[in-house]
């Protein structure tokens, strides 16, 4: 069955008429051309995740008042020491778990990534593309860092060193999962 053809004037009457439903998608659109493009930095409290980093889709940003403890959620910058190889990710945010506090000690043996002694996960030899990736190198995290983690296996987060540690200043908040 083929589909008739619409003519560019009618097409301009049908979006004219029914501009209550385009305008609201045009507008997405643009804010995220605007978001990815010009400036990632969330600026509304209401985050929506859609990767498989962790298992929200629709979160609360709160601003970061009181220490940050292990297990809080939180969105940061990335600013990790990969921004050369993978250029996109500069400055945007990120939406992972706290695994790891200063003073706590990251080892790692045979990729299993551990913190104090209890395994957090296990560091993949290579991304998808087939790029070789290194797991964090064995420290005491130091004081302003963080060790964060995803709750996926395929998740980008501080088991490796291109991702490396967190600092403080990169923190954008505390995150409040609605859904």
């Amino acid at each position: 069955m083929k589909t008739p053809k619409m003519h560019p004037r009618s097409l301009a009457i049908h979006l004219r008429q029914r501009w209550y439903w385009y305008a609201p998608v045009g507008l997405i659109w643009v804010l995220a051309y605007v978001r990815l493009f010009w400036d990632p930095t969330p600026r509304l409290p209401l985050l929506f995740n859609w990767t498989p980093s962790l298992p929200y889709h629709v979160a609360w940003l709160q601003a970061q008042h009181a220490p940050l403890r292990r297990g809080d959620l939180i969105v940061f910058r990335f600013e990790g020491p990969s921004q050369a190889q993978y250029p996109g990710l500069r400055g945007q945010p990120f939406f992972k778990r706290i695994c790891g506090l200063p003073g706590d000690e990251v080892t790692v043996e045979d990729r299993l990534v551990r913190i104090n002694g209890e395994a957090v996960g296990l560091a993949k030899p290579h991304t998808f593309d087939r790029r070789p990736l290194t797991p964090i190198a064995p420290q005491v995290i130091p004081a302003g860092h963080y060790f964060v983690q995803g709750t996926a296996s395929d998740s980008f987060d501080s088991r490796y060193g291109d991702s490396g540690l967190v600092r403080a200043e990169q923190v954008l908040g505390v995150v409040v999962p609605l859904f």
